[in-house]
């Protein structure tokens, strides 16, 4: 793996971590206690459904937010330094997440305090748009030749271990609080651990230094002065890479981690709080993925361990869905299956790990952010709609290969990464990567 850790490098690789697992957690909480928010934030005579409805729309606000964050902080960093935008993006995450601890409910002041909710989850959108692309060229940048696959692999895990927190934190409330208490003023406990959290992470990253690759850029006048404009000119194949590669993340995330534990509850008649624990038992094991994905990857190179990766992935799907999709499915064998999935959901690695080396330092974080966050916003719309369309499918043909509906869309998913690996091997044959 290279030469040994330096003080120097743990600080780097501690520090953005530490700030990619709290903004997610902040970014990601809002969906737990979404019935806690939509009692308090809505009038009383409105129908459940509606509450709700209205609630995600105003989470799913902080997804629209998050290309205009991620390409006006990108365009800066590649201007005036990483660091400047990595503190920045901590900090529009930090305050409305305090914000929201804080915030008056609708009983208070009516209808003005869900203009308070979406201003809060636009700030929070933009801050995570900044957020993972700067800390992932932050990180790439720092991180010594020969390590720089395992150190992203290291913050991706860490920025996964978000959601981690944020269904520990859940767990934890629903133990120590009533529903009474929570639905009156204990959810707003979350997010105010949430902002002290960022205090702290926003305070620690204060001792961090420009990356040496930035520095050099800033002596030699190699800065661009319209960074983006530079990205469609020399790396179109680029961003169709890293925008397919992102789709993939997408739904590993969104549907393996977000959405499935929800449906197999259902169709395993397992209570909530053992679907928390199976859902956990998952991060856990995409987080061992996404750390030895990031080894493999510079034992062998990134072609070999995605194309390895794909192939556990496609075929632990095929396990898995067939398992799950019938009559009777067994829990025990649904459940190791499930597990096995999410440690080659670590697949999902490999979005940063190709996106840090396509595009040449001057215009990679505009590259990497632009691709990034429109490929997400994009594929983040439409897969939660999607994966319940083909669950409802899948449902209703337990007899025959229709029971693999979404199974289908999850082995596009290995296919996808698979030619995203071949395009990569185009790219470096063709010597357009980049490992400054």
């Amino acid at each position: 793996m290279g030469k040994n850790l330096t003080k120097k490098d743990i600080k780097v690789l501690s520090l953005s971590s530490l700030g990619g697992t709290l903004e997610f957690y902040d970014f990601i909480i809002f969906v737990f206690f979404a019935s806690y928010i939509s009692k308090n934030f809505f009038p009383e005579d409105l129908s459940p459904f509606w509450k709700m409805f209205n609630t995600y729309g105003i989470f799913a606000a902080g997804y629209l937010a998050r290309p205009l964050g991620g390409i006006v902080m990108a365009h800066f960093g590649d201007k005036f330094g990483r660091k400047k935008m990595f503190m920045l993006s901590i900090l529009l995450m930090v305050v409305p997440t305090f914000m929201l601890a804080f915030i008056p409910t609708y009983e208070s002041i009516g209808y003005l305090c869900i203009v308070f909710l979406v201003f809060v989850r636009i700030c929070q959108g933009i801050a995570i748009g900044g957020e993972l692309p700067g800390a992932w060229v932050f990180v790439f940048e720092h991180a010594p030749k020969g390590q720089k696959r395992t150190y992203l692999g290291i913050l991706t895990a860490s920025v996964v271990g978000g959601i981690l927190l944020g269904s520990f934190v859940f767990l934890m409330m629903n133990k120590f609080f009533t529903q009474e208490e929570l639905y009156e003023w204990a959810w707003r406990i979350p997010f105010f651990l949430g902002g002290i959290f960022g205090i702290i992470s926003a305070y620690l990253r204060k001792f961090l230094q420009e990356t040496p690759v930035f520095e050099q850029m800033k002596k030699d006048k190699a800065l661009e002065k319209f960074p983006l404009k530079e990205v469609f000119k020399k790396a179109k194949l680029g961003v169709v890479l890293s925008m397919l590669i992102t789709w993939v993340l997408t739904a590993c995330i969104v549907v393996m981690i977000l959405t499935i534990p929800s449906f197999m509850a259902k169709m395993l008649n397992i209570d909530a709080s053992f679907q928390t624990y199976i859902q956990m038992f998952g991060i856990v094991l995409l987080v061992i993925g996404c750390i030895l994905s990031g080894i493999l990857a510079d034992k062998i190179g990134i072609v070999k361990a995605c194309m390895i990766f794909s192939l556990g992935f496609f075929l632990t799907c095929l396990f898995y869905f067939n398992a799950l999709y019938t009559k009777t499915p067994d829990f025990n064998l649904v459940s190791v299956y499930y597990l096995t999935a999410c440690f080659f959901t670590g697949v999902m690695n490999f979005c940063p790990l190709m996106m840090s080396e396509v595009f040449d330092a001057k215009i990679k974080f505009s590259g990497l952010s632009f691709s990034y966050n429109i490929a997400y916003a994009i594929a983040g719309g439409f897969t939660p709609q999607l994966a319940l369309f083909l669950h409802t499918i899948a449902l209703g043909n337990l007899e025959n290969i229709a029971r693999f509906s979404l199974g289908f869309y999850m082995f596009a998913m290995a296919i996808i990464s698979l030619v995203c690996a071949l395009i990569f091997k185009y790219l470096s044959n063709t010597q357009r990567t980049y490992s400054q």
